[in-house]
Order: C-alpha cells, then sequence, then structure tokens
C-alpha cells in the first residue's frame, strides 16, 4: 500500500527514502550524497562535505546518525564501522 505522505514533496528535512554501504576511500565520491549518515560501530569520522570543506567527527557513538551532506568518507582517518548513506 502506498503511505498516505507519498505524494508530499522530498526535502532535506524529510525521512530517508533509500539508503547505501559507505566504504571509506580517501579520493572517491560517494554514490549518492546523503542527507545523513547511520554510523554502526563508534569511532572518527573523516570527511569532504559538498561545501568542500574537509572536517573530522570524533567520538561518534555507534547507533548515531549525523545530519551532514557529506561528498567524500574519507578511509585515512575513519575508524568507525558500518556507515550506512542515508538520502
Amino acid at each position: 500500500t502506498l503511505s498516505r505522505h507519498a505524494a508530499l514533496p522530498i526535502c532535506l528535512t524529510s525521512p530517508a527514502r533509500s539508503g547505501f554501504a559507505v566504504t571509506p576511500d580517501d579520493s572517491n565520491s560517494l554514490t549518492n550524497t546523503p542527507r545523513a549518515l547511520f554510523v554502526g560501530g563508534g569511532g572518527n569520522i573523516k570527511m569532504t562535505l559538498v561545501s568542500g570543506d574537509v572536517i573530522t567527527l570524533t567520538g561518534v557513538v555507534g547507533g548515531s546518525v549525523i545530519a551532514v551532506r557529506a561528498d567524500i568518507i574519507w578511509s585515512t582517518g575513519t575508524t568507525a564501522t558500518s556507515i550506512v548513506g542515508l538520502y
């Protein structure tokens, strides 16, 4: 059955409609630009944002959802595991 919300417009504050496993890589962009990341196993996440800024989130707790628009999740500097891009 269709959700009663299916006809509503999709925006950045809408719930995710899809997701993909993130494989950290120091140079390749993610296959899709996520609106958030789910972090299964805690640690640090080094990323390049869509703005081009490079940041590292330290001490991210496993089970967290981080609202961030990332382009690259670096393998160097990322210790968090089981990362899923939500979009």
